[in-house]
């Protein structure tokens, strides 16, 4: 049945797009990264120019930009892997491409952050919010989400995604169709059965003054963001076998729909929906355009690293920083960090990502044939996010 899937999935195997190359993806990722840690400065160093804290703000599209290149990843590597035991195989390798870091992660942060009462844990920080967030299934419960380490809710998704990957390319193959289905299906369960059945759950239970808490949670969450993903999917076949006017026609449907759930509901995610369309617009233009800029690659490389420790670089640079708040200020913080959250990147690389790259190549070399992965795509698997 998965050879099966495999195959079909991979029929195609000269696409309109030069998947094989990883350059415009590290771009990409590049790009994300970049925009991450642009909003987080900003919090922490202030321009008090209005439209600069905007631009700054909007970084916040880069963990999208995230989402649409690892779902697109993942398809490229699922498609051009031969090997026995595909699934278990796919699992070992997110598995230690993403905890060693993470867990080293949960220890600093509790130093750093301490385990009392935040915006994000409004009761602290105990055993059960430790425990779910080692085990990436801190997405699911409200007040375990960016409690013990800062943006860990990406994490979550990610994770929770790489779950349910292997199940879904071997079900749907290469029929983006199904991948763009069931991203429309999902997003109307969301937003007219889950999120109001959720919201009044957690907020009689977190109590008055906690709903704005709530509402970002249930926002950031795996049923919020699987759609992203999917198309991300969708996109991935669509750029490989070509578009078609039937995907113009779905997605136009699909903003309909959403559109009329979201007046009806109240929701406020069909905005967000459109944000996610012109971001993979964004990212599939880049791909076809062949997008090459070696600083970026060199930042989307290190993305994962990077994205780990900023937050740490930030909150230790705002400790010792010496200017007042202003333009100046937040552009030297901005250069300062990324720079420094390239080091770390680089250090922790050598000192634990490659180890655990090496651990798992073991692990799934073993009886197994050799991948049939063009050499191309080596630097791509090994500056995945």
């Amino acid at each position: 049945m998965q050879g099966q899937a495999r195959s079909a999935a991979g029929r195609t195997e000269q696409g309109t797009v030069p998947f094989g190359r990883s350059h415009t993806l590290d771009v990409l990722r590049g790009l994300a990264i970049a925009g991450v840690m642009a909003i987080h400065v900003s919090q922490s160093f202030p321009s008090n120019i209005r439209a600069v804290d905007f631009a700054f703000m909007c970084g916040w599209t880069g963990v999208n930009v995230f989402y649409f290149v690892s779902a697109m990843t993942m398809c490229l590597m699922w498609t051009q892997r031969v090997e026995t035991s595909p699934t278990r195989k796919f699992y070992i390798r997110r598995f230690l491409r993403i905890a060693p870091l993470f867990w080293l992660a949960i220890p600093a942060y509790l130093v750093i952050n301490g385990t009392g009462p935040g915006d994000n844990a409004p009761n602290g920080i105990g055993a059960l919010q430790v425990i779910l967030t080692a085990t990436f299934l801190h997405g699911f419960w409200p007040d375990s989400v960016n409690s013990v380490v800062p943006g860990d809710w990406s994490i979550a998704a990610e994770m929770t995604f790489y779950l349910v990957f292997p199940l879904l390319i071997t079900a749907f193959g290469s029929r983006r169709h199904l991948y763009l289905a069931l991203a429309i299906v999902l997003h109307l369960v969301n937003v007219c059965l889950f999120k109001p059945w959720a919201f009044a759950l957690f907020s009689a239970y977190y109590g008055p003054g906690h709903e704005a808490f709530v509402w970002t949670t249930l926002h950031i969450s795996f049923l919020n963001q699987l759609p992203v993903f999917l198309v991300g999917c969708a996109l991935f076949f669509a750029l490989r076998d070509g578009f078609a006017r039937s995907d113009a026609a779905i997605v136009a449907v699909f903003i309909a729909l959403s559109f009329a759930a979201d007046r009806a509901t109240g929701s406020h995610e069909f905005n967000y929906l459109m944000i996610n369309f012109v971001l993979g617009a964004l990212v599939a233009g880049c791909i076809k355009l062949a997008i090459r800029f070696q600083p970026l690659e060199a930042l989307g490389r290190n993305s994962y690293s990077m994205y780990l420790s900023h937050f740490a670089v930030i909150y230790g640079l705002r400790q010792l920083w010496p200017l007042a708040d202003g333009l100046v200020s937040l552009l030297i913080a901005y250069v300062v960090s990324a720079a420094l959250s390239y080091l770390v990147a680089r250090a922790t690389w050598h000192l634990v990502e490659r180890r655990a790259q090496d651990l798992a190549h073991r692990l799934t070399s073993q009886e197994s044939r050799q991948s049939t992965l063009r050499p191309t795509i080596a630097a791509t698997v090994a500056g995945l996010h």
